[in-house]
């Protein structure tokens, strides 16, 4: 079931788009957020939340849910992300990308040399080039033109999860092959010490020490010398928030057995949460992992701390919102 919701699956500022389709919008508002489909949560720098669904791309202003994309389109939307600038970029599965601007619409695919019109993430990097993540590859997008990047330039395949840049420069890509590491040269696969690679990586972060974090078989943490693993499974999401703890969705850490446990129903972990005071170690404690559990049959994507500490988590069947106490709709 999960394969088959996620199958639907130079220093440069990027300036508004001068090619692609022009649309004109018209919000609609409504009490109620999305209840399909939710892969990606965010908060813009004026406090509202957006939601990246199936059903369209939701505005949350804390009181009621505007679909801003419910005129304009019935793409079923991945991930959101909002620039340097201000402007917002969607991403859709099957119809290429979404520039909007807070008054209009431009639609990138293929035709604009867009790798693929299946896109799952869309990255923001250093230098403001906008990254997408897509079926056939990535996409960087300067302002003017895309670059792609594929097999033929090194990159492992061509079905790209994730891209992130670290704080040294170097960009890492996860992918339904293996990792792989970008120096802005060439591509080198992630491997352990037995020199084996990580499949199928969803989800890769720096934390604030400088270890990089990813999912592959489990939950790693890689400090630049070795690789801990800190489960057997993870999910598609992995945050660090404000104190330092690292969430993760999907996954039940090693020895840990349901400790402060918060449910709707009675099943399936959904969200792990690890005290940043037992991350000096090889493994937490078990005592420092909290286990949060968001009802039967509900599959688990993303996690998203907003400024006021609150914890969104996107799901198949809506956005749920965790308050330190209680996993409930918005």
């Amino acid at each position: 079931m999960l394969v088959f919701y996620i199958h639907y699956k130079d220093k440069v500022k990027t300036e508004p788009p001068k090619a692609g389709i022009k649309f004109e919008h018209k919000d609609i508002t409504t009490s109620l957020g999305p209840k399909t489909f939710v892969r990606t949560i965010t908060q813009d720098r004026k406090g509202n939340i957006w939601i990246g669904s199936f059903g369209g791309v939701f505005r949350y202003d804390g009181k009621s849910f505007t679909n801003v994309t419910g005129k304009v389109t019935s793409a079923r939307f991945f991930s959101v992300l909002e620039d340097k600038k201000g402007n917002f970029w969607f991403a859709s599965i099957g119809s290429g990308v979404y520039y909007y601007n807070g008054t209009s619409f431009r639609n990138f695919t293929t035709k604009d040399g867009l790798a693929n019109n299946r896109v799952t993430n869309i990255y923001e990097d250093k230098a403001g080039n906008i990254w997408f993540c897509t079926e056939g590859g990535a996409s960087r997008y300067d302002g003017k033109t895309f670059r792609n990047f594929t097999t033929k330039d090194g990159l492992n395949n061509n079905d790209v999860n994730w891209v992130f840049q670290d704080k040294t420069g170097k960009f890492w890509f996860g992918t339904r092959g293996y990792a792989s590491v970008y120096n802005g040269k060439i591509f080198t696969t992630l491997t352990n010490k037995d020199g084996k690679g990580f499949k199928n990586v969803w989800c890769i972060i720096e934390d604030k020490k400088g270890n990089i974090w990813f999912n592959s078989d489990g939950l790693w943490r890689y400090n630049g010398r070795a690789f801990t693993k800190f489960s057997q499974s993870c999910g598609l999401s992995i945050i660090e928030d404000e104190k330092g703890n690292i969430w993760t969705s999907s996954g039940q850490a090693q020895g840990a057995s349901s400790v402060n446990s918060i449910f709707l129903k009675d099943k399936s972990v959904a969200i792990s949460r690890y005290d940043e005071k037992s991350l000096s170690g090889k493994g937490p404690a078990t005592t420092d992992v909290t286990e949060i559990k968001i009802g039967e049959g509900i599959l688990l994507f993303g996690i998203f701390e907003a400024r006021d500490g609150s914890i969104w988590v996107s799901t198949s069947e809506g956005a749920y919102l965790y308050d330190g106490k209680d996993v409930k709709k918005p």
